[in-house]
């Protein structure tokens, strides 16, 4: 504890107070989830091995981890459960084949031994059965129609018929080399994804959650509505270090879904309100989501072009769910917190502030033009090397003291500029040491530990998915259908762009009803971005849009994953939280098509006048749609004026001449005029 008398200083105790509980996993499967994680670190830090191996012996881990994890048909039989490490084990072997025949494999590349044919068949099919295991039937039976048509595609008739290709040729392209399951998104999950998974495991796991917690109800949450506000800004916050939406649900959803229903909110809109919130952590800089570094990928930009790119489009996201639930708190009359009852947020800045340090490094390395994967292990080894001072000086009362530890430790720190990341290893290591010889730290260790399995087991859902999108990617490289389908909603576009929008927008929609983000994106972006890109549409702007869709998928009825994540914490239907959720994220719906007429808005076209100008507009027109969806304002509105306000909106979407004079024109009569009613009924009711 520090005294009253120096200042708050990294070995607070609250560095060894992790948010979460312990981990679910023990046994074998704890110490390979433990191996999964070092072994990412290590290959992250010093890439010693080529492209192909990472990539084969991440996903033979993933492999291994899942089927150890979900055994088939009856988990506490113990013959089932040997089944699948039976299964996890031969998946393990596929990667340890790929490494172990490397050299023979790159010399007879596109020629398969029959062993080569028996792995690679292995590989897919256990890929299969994994991703069917932890995600249910949605991806696997659109990648096995997608694998149907590479097998039988060259029976169909018309344009969509394909040459026909041998079984070896699709073996190959799917089993081995880097067109199928270990092709672009498996490479981003062995390197971006986990890595960022795992950072934000640490400081999850270190007290970041509270952080943001406390900070956010120490701002808002003693205003009116204050604890749905609690959620989007927390939400938000959380979005900086971790990309998952539904992880963000049923971490922070624990203490804000509760805390709106206490105050007021219905059960349906507080789930809907941390729903909208934490998906908008995908699209939120600088880590954002597993879909951002892909892209990245995919179409050969900075990284920081992608978060340049998304940056005003993700503060609008999270104006409107805060303004649409300032307006629902009005509506109903809600109030916020006591001040008294709400911490104080430079106090919680003050005891934690070193949280943020990992934090803004890895934002200022990212704009400083080094590469995700470089800023991602740079800002993990600072996490750890906090975590583990922290303990060392845990029982140190002097200042003095203590402002020499890290002032010396943060000079060895700097010799990574010298010595390269080894200098963090070894860092690390000291102080590990010193934990022991001081015989403190023990909370620390087990902290550091769960942060360990934590992110190994957090990063299954994506890696699978990622592994299994790549059958999608082969088979578009391999046929060439994806020509064929562009050529239609091309045909669509030439007529009219707002049309093949709509075409991409429902596309994105429904695939989302059965299948992640990531794979949305991948699968939608293949077919569909490089339309948009024909048309006109800038090449951020067209896969920002189909990123946009893809997160929108997880609050639109009826799958709605990140409102069923919801349902259980607000007890209510997750139908009806989807239902709300629309409401609140209602600009997530607009913003888009906005950014496609008027590219200013993700900074890819014009000035700075340009960008302020589309900014002014977006944020006139969110004010108008959620007065509309919500039907308050100054008072209440009526059916007519929620038309009004919604239409009046509408007409700043399009970047058309006039448009934008007739609707500002619009929304200032409107709002003058609503003004002036409120203004004469709470007269009327006070003179009575």
């Amino acid at each position: 504890m520090n005294d009253n008398n120096t200042p708050p200083s990294p070995d607070s105790p609250a560095i060894t107070a992790p948010d979460s509980h312990s981990s679910p996993l023990s046994g074998a499967v704890f110490w390979i989830a433990i191996l999964f994680s070092a072994y990412q670190i290590w290959m992250a830090s010093f890439h010693p091995f080529s492209s192909q191996v990472i990539r084969a012996l991440h996903v033979s881990f993933v492999l291994l981890m899942i089927f150890a994890l979900f055994p088939p048909m009856d988990g506490r039989n113990a013959g089932w459960r040997a089944l699948g490490w039976l299964l996890g084990i031969a998946g393990f072997a596929t990667g340890l084949y790929q490494w172990y025949f490397e050299a023979d494999l790159t010399q007879r590349a596109g020629e398969l031994t029959s062993a080569d044919w028996v792995v690679g068949v292995v590989a897919v099919v256990l890929v299969f059965e994994a991703a069917r295991r932890v995600m249910g039937w949605g991806l696997p039976l659109i990648c096995l129609i997608f694998l149907a048509y590479a097998v039988f595609g060259q029976h169909l008739p018309g344009a969509l018929a394909h040459r026909g290709y041998g079984m070896d040729q699709i073996v190959g392209q799917l089993g081995m080399g880097l067109e199928g399951i270990y092709g672009t998104p498996t490479y981003v999950s062995s390197t971006y994804i986990f890595l960022f998974i795992l950072f934000g495991a640490f400081l999850e796991q270190a007290g970041m959650i509270r952080l943001f917690n406390d900070f956010a109800m120490g701002t808002v949450g003693h205003t009116r509505g204050g604890p749905a506000k609690v959620s989007v800004i927390s939400s938000g916050l959380m979005g900086t270090i971790n990309g998952s939406g539904v992880a963000n649900v049923v971490t922070t959803g624990q203490f804000t879904i509760p805390l709106m229903k206490r105050f007021g909110y219905s059960p349906a809109f507080a789930g809907g309100v941390e729903a909208t919130a934490s998906m908008g952590g995908q699209i939120m800089p600088p880590v954002m989501g597993a879909v951002a570094f892909i892209m990245a990928e995919t179409i050969n930009v900075p990284y920081l072009s992608i978060v340049q790119a998304a940056v005003i489009p993700a503060i609008l996201y999270f104006v409107t769910a805060f303004w649409m639930v300032h307006l629902e708190a009005g509506n109903k009359g809600l109030t916020g917190l006591a001040k008294e009852d709400c911490p104080n947020p430079w106090t919680a800045v003050r005891e934690r502030w070193y949280l943020l340090l990992p934090l803004a490094g890895l934002v200022a390395l990212l704009f400083s033009g080094y590469t995700p994967l470089f800023s991602g292990t740079v800002g993990l080894a600072l996490t750890v090397i906090l975590i583990f001072g922290a303990a060392v000086m845990t029982g140190v009362k002097g200042l003095p003291l203590r402002g020499l530890f890290w002032v010396l430790l943060g000079i060895a720190c700097a010799g990574f500029i010298e010595f390269g990341v080894i200098t963090f290893f070894v860092i690390t290591a000291v102080l590990l040491a010193l934990t022991f010889i001081r015989r403190v730290g023990g909370d620390a260790r087990q902290l550091a530990v769960r942060a360990l399995v934590e992110g190994a087991r957090h990063a299954l859902p994506v890696a699978i998915a990622c592994a299994l999108v790549g059958v999608i990617i082969g088979v578009i490289n391999l046929t060439g259908v994806a020509a064929e389908l562009g050529g239609y909603i091309i045909a669509v576009g030439r007529e009219s762009l707002f049309l093949a929008l709509l075409l991409t927008m429902f596309t994105c929609l429904i695939l989302g009803m059965g299948i992640p983000t990531i794979p949305n994106y991948i699968i939608t972006s293949s077919l569909a971005a490089p339309v948009l890109l024909e048309l006109g549409v800038p090449l951020i702007v067209s896969h920002m849009f189909v990123f946009y869709f893809g997160i929108m998928a997880d609050l639109t009825p009826p799958v709605a994953l990140a409102c069923f994540a919801a349902a259980p914490i607000a007890r209510e239907t997750g139908l009806k939280i989807s239902m709300q959720a629309i409401r609140v994220a209602i600009a997530g719906f607009i913003v888009p098509f906005m950014a496609v007429y008027s590219p200013a808005l993700m900074l890819q076209s014009g000035d700075w006048m340009d960008t302020l100008w589309i900014v002014f507009k977006a944020l006139v027109a969110i004010g108008m749609w959620g007065a509309g969806a919500i039907g308050y304002l100054f008072g209440r509105l009526n059916v007519v004026e929620r038309i009004v306000a919604v239409v009046s909106a509408s007409f700043l979407v399009v970047a058309l001449p006039l448009t934008d004079e007739i609707g500002l024109g619009a929304v200032a009569v409107f709002v003058a005029w609503h003004w002036w009613r409120t203004r004469q009924q709470r007269a009327l009711s006070a003179a009575r």
